[in-house]
């Protein structure tokens, strides 16, 4: 059975709701064959990563960058799941794994959400992972329509490692 791997980081009941949404496209009855693992940024391990089919990332933008908790997280666990980084801090580009996985990214924020969804990018570029949706950027109040493009992130990657997909 495919593993989908939600961390996240939702401190607000804004966040909560989108993370929700995500998890209820993930989770659609028309998708089969996924297990979908949710795991607070904070407690997430580089174990569960490397177990993942694929990942999506959840985080608020906090102060023009992703939240405390998502980058801990990076920094726990970036070399075990086959970051790479050359001397001069860029991404190497040569990844120990040759298996790569999709992920996918939302991010939810007040004012500018440039610098957390930048910041996540350039964090991933030095992983063996490729977008494998638009990232789901939702600024101030949710409406319906952010909840249905978050719901539709979530069955976006299910269906992609879905053994039907």
């Amino acid at each position: 059975m495919a593993r989908l791997l939600l961390v996240h980081h939702s401190p607000s009941a804004t966040t909560t709701a989108l993370t929700d949404a995500v998890l209820g496209g993930a989770r659609d009855d028309a998708i089969e064959g996924v297990e979908v693992h949710v795991r607070p940024a904070l407690e997430a391990t580089a174990e569960e990563v490397l177990a993942a089919d694929a990942v999506l990332l959840g985080t608020s933008a906090n102060f023009g960058y992703m939240s405390g908790a998502l980058k801990h997280f990076f920094d726990r666990t970036f070399l075990d799941i086959g970051g790479g980084l050359g001397t001069d801090g860029g991404a190497t580009g040569g990844h120990e794994s040759t298996r790569t996985i999709p992920y996918g990214l939302y991010v939810h924020g007040r004012y500018d959400l440039t610098g957390a969804v930048r910041s996540v990018e350039s964090i991933v570029s030095a992983l063996p992972w490729r977008r494998a949706a638009p990232v789901l950027e939702v600024l101030g109040d949710l409406g319906p329509t952010a909840l249905e493009q978050a719901h539709e992130l979530g069955a976006t990657l299910a269906a992609l490692v879905s053994p039907g997909g």
